[in-house]
């Protein structure tokens, strides 16, 4: 297993390892170790031949989880006709945006080509959905193009809105001492930019968390613990004081983290600032404002990582695809999937995985990983007419980098239980080996997904 795993990964594998020991432990574990932490199983499975189908499937969004929506489908498909709509020619690493935004990658590691990993013989419309018609069991883009269906994937991820916090605009990222590691590569480099000038000459920084889903919700810990260790390496930790404003009055969602971070924070003199939800910026005053129950108050900063409230994409989000009422709807308008079939249960030629979805956690690349090989099993069943037997049971994984060198490796489902995948990692404490994994190990196992390897 270990030969053919090192040898599907072969054109994307490049792992440089600390020290003996440590490396014969990793060459033992072999690529299966990051396949693991990417999202559970080793291999995906095959049926033993293709399904034979005339049906027109069309993928919205070609990210991470669109485009290995594309693979699996074109490798477990015969004659199907698969169009996937996409308007982006670049394809950018998420996953490591933390470490270019606080200078340990550099900008160009993250990036690709979405060419490099579309399947053969698949249709790529290069534009976006504007509009989405399941009743009429098609979709309209932003060129006015109709595109009929069979089936529909939604892979569109979500929208970073800027525009909730009042003063705020991708411009102003890299200066006035405003970072964000979210939505492209561009941002993340601005931000180390500012990170670099803090970690320097100090101040008081802030690094803020907003009201419900975002992509990693581990990011903004990360952003802001990688921060403080850069100081402390840098002997500058003196200069700076370091403020976690976020709403609600927890850090993690998973119970064993959450009480592991409230520990955390204090021992590394970072104040946590409860029920603090960022609503505006004054760039030229370095001043945040932000709700609480007692009512807005204004803090000053030298540095503030700016981390946004996000929701479904517009079209989307507007659509008769979007959750119609609960907390999916008011949080963000997201899609809605059943949890553990991945199938719009009002649209039952409908599908979604990614960050688009609603469920209950699950917005990293892991969570794609587990839910895509779902998604898929459970469309080609139903083209089938067969009853769907695949599950997704939340899983979902972070590798929460607490230090350069160091982290914990967070595996967790739907009832919040942690999952750990390798028995000789402790989920519970920091450890090398998830450092190694998020720094060496895991952008293989991310781009053998894209290409429906594992």
């Amino acid at each position: 297993m270990k030969n053919r795993l090192l040898s599907m990964l072969k054109d994307d594998t490049h792992i440089e390892l600390p020290d003996p020991g440590r490396r014969r432990l990793l060459q033992a574990s072999g690529v299966g170790l990051a396949g693991l932490a990417a999202g559970g199983s080793l291999l995906k499975s095959e049926p033993a031949k293709a399904v034979n189908t005339s049906a027109r499937i069309v993928i919205v969004g070609g990210g991470a989880a669109g485009i290995s929506v594309a693979n699996r489908l074109s490798q477990n498909l015969s004659g199907a006709q698969i169009t996937i709509i996409e308007r982006r020619e670049q394809h950018i690493y998420q996953p490591g945006l933390t470490l270019v935004a606080t200078g340990i990658w550099r900008q160009g590691k993250v990036l690709d080509r979405n060419e490099r990993y579309m399947p053969r013989g698949i249709n790529w419309i290069r534009g976006m959905v504007t509009e989405f018609d399941p009743d009429a069991n098609r979709v309209v883009t932003d060129t006015g193009q109709v595109v009929d269906y069979d089936y529909l994937m939604v892979t569109t991820g979500l929208k970073v809105d800027f525009d909730a916090i009042e003063g705020m605009s991708t411009d102003l990222i890299g200066r006035e001492g405003i970072g964000c590691v979210y939505d492209n590569s561009d941002h993340a480099s601005r931000t180390w930019q500012a990170i670099d000038r803090f970690a320097t000459e100090g101040g008081v920084g802030l690094f803020t968390r907003p009201a419900g889903g975002i992509k990693c919700a581990g990011a903004p810990l990360k952003v802001c613990m990688l921060t403080e260790d850069l100081m402390q390496r840098r002997g500058t930790r003196d200069r700076g004081q370091f403020y976690y404003p976020t709403v609600g009055t927890s850090l993690f969602s998973q119970p064993d983290m959450n009480d592991f971070l409230k520990e955390e924070f204090p021992s590394r003199g970072i104040q946590v600032q409860w029920n603090h939800k960022m609503v505006g910026i004054e760039p030229e005053r370095k001043r945040a404002t932000f709700e609480t129950p007692e009512g807005q108050v204004r803090l000053d900063y030298d540095f503030i990582h700016v981390v946004p409230e996000m929701r479904a994409p517009d079209a989307l989000g507007n659509s008769p695809l979007a959750w119609q009422e609960g907390p999916f709807a008011d949080d963000g308008n997201w899609m809605e999937v059943d949890r553990y079939t991945m199938r719009h249960p009002r649209y039952p030629n409908v599908f979604g995985a990614g960050d688009c979805v609603g469920t209950p956690i699950g917005k990293t690349a892991a969570s794609v990983k587990a839910q895509v090989p779902v998604a898929v099993e459970n469309m080609i069943q139903a083209i089938q007419q067969r009853e769907m037997t695949a599950s997704y049971d939340g899983y979902t994984s972070c590798p929460l980098i607490t230090a350069r060198g160091r982290g914990i490796l967070v595996e967790f489902d739907y009832a919040l239980n942690m999952v750990p995948s390798f028995p000789f990692i402790s989920p519970y404490r920091e450890h090398w080996v998830p450092w190694v994994m998020k720094d060496r190990m895991l952008h293989a196992a991310y781009n053998a997904m894209m290409r429906g390897r594992i």
